[in-house]
Formats: structure tokens, C-alpha cells, sequence
């Protein structure tokens, strides 16, 4: 089967979020919970000052994101996912959420961390290269990028994670730095970093 070449559409993500609370079950899933631990592990620093969250669903990486930043902008093209999210992460004064589709509504920066978690597949490749390049230049000197995504194949997404994470390579050495990459039974993790000015 040929996967579609196109980014997935607002309503798509709206039919998901209508037909389940938590369509990928983030609340309970143990691979989740697995997986968000890895992530906030191979994050280079203990404290970050300002972070854009893409694609932050119903806010489960959301709350734990936020333990570690000082101001979280999270963001999602799903209104039914950002209300759930709103509402879980209710009494975090630091997290602000907005529906925004990137790349033409990426929020300003500079932000020193990104996160791109299980969401860059949903672009059609020229919609991820654009994402890429946008989100590279938010990125603050110094500031880190980290991509955790699903690898297997799924016949609605326009690509694989592989693919998404092959794209952000691209961009090593210049105008980032690979710091570290993993792969585990079915995710990979790769942290990006700018160099400092």
C-alpha cells in the first residue's frame, strides 16, 4: 500500500480525538510511560528556560515536560485534544496552549528545547522539510531539538519515523549537531543540538 503524499488534514485528527478520549491510549499505555521516561532522560540539561511542545495531544508529555521548563508552549492542530490537555494540566501556571498547524503558524522563538514527539510523520515530505527548517530557526543557540517517534509502518501516515528522523539528519553538521541517537523495539530517539553563537 502506498501511503498518502499529502499532510494528514485537521479533520482527520478531529474524527480520532471523536471516536476515542485517548486514541493512543498515552494514559495507560506502558510503552508510553517507557517512552516518555526515555525522553525526558536523554534530555541534555536538568532545566530548561523556554520549550515548544509540538503535537502535544491530550498533554500527558505535556505534564512531565513541564516539570522540567520554565515555559511551555504547546501546541496542536486538535481542538479536542487541546481541550483534554487544558484540562489535565489545569493547576501548570507555566504551560500555555495553542492550536496552531505548523510550519506556517510555528510560534516566534528562540525556544532552547523543541520537541517533535510522534508527530512529524503526520507531514507530507515537503511539509516536514519546512517544518525542519522552521523549527531549526527557533531553535536558540545552544538549544536542544529531540525527535522520538514510531517506527513501523502505518499505511495512513504520509511517512515513518525513520524517515522523519533521516530528514532532521540532514541537517547535521551544520546547522545542528547530532548529540545522541537510540533505537528501541519500536521507536527511535535522536537529540539535535545548535551549536552556541
Amino acid at each position: 500500500m502506498t501511503p498518502p503524499d499529502e499532510t494528514l488534514s485537521d479533520a482527520y485528527f478531529e474524527d480520532v480525538y471523536r471516536a476515542s478520549a485517548d486514541p493512543w491510549n498515552f494514559e495507560t499505555s506502558a510503552y508510553e510511560h517507557a517512552k516518555y521516561a526515555r525522553t525526558l532522560a536523554a534530555l541534555p540539561r536538568e532545566r530548561y528556560a523556554r520549550a515548544l511542545e509540538v503535537g502535544c495531544s491530550i498533554g500527558v508529555l505535556t505534564g512531565l515536560l513541564a516539570e522540567r521548563v520554565d515555559a511551555l508552549l504547546s501546541v496542536d492542530v486538535s481542538e479536542q485534544a487541546l481541550a483534554r490537555a487544558r484540562e489535565r494540566n489545569r493547576d501548570r501556571r507555566s504551560v500555555t496552549f495553542e492550536r496552531r498547524r505548523l510550519p506556517a503558524e510555528a510560534p516566534d522563538g528562540p525556544f532552547d528545547l523543541i520537541v517533535l514527539s510522534e508527530v512529524g510523520y503526520y507531514f507530507s515530505t515537503r511539509d516536514l522539510e519546512a517544518v525542519l527548517d522552521v523549527l531549526t530557526g527557533r531553535l536558540a543557540p545552544g538549544g536542544d531539538l529531540i525527535l522520538v517517534h514510531w517506527t513501523p509502518f502505518v499505511p495512513d501516515y504520509p511517512q515513518t519515523g525513520d524517515a522523519v528522523h533521516e530528514a532532521a539528519l540532514r541537517r547535521t553538521p551544520a546547522p545542528l549537531i547530532h548529540r545522541c541517537g537510540e533505537r528501541h523495539g519500536r521507536y527511535r530517539l535522536d537529540v539535535l543540538s545548535k551549536p552556541e553563537a
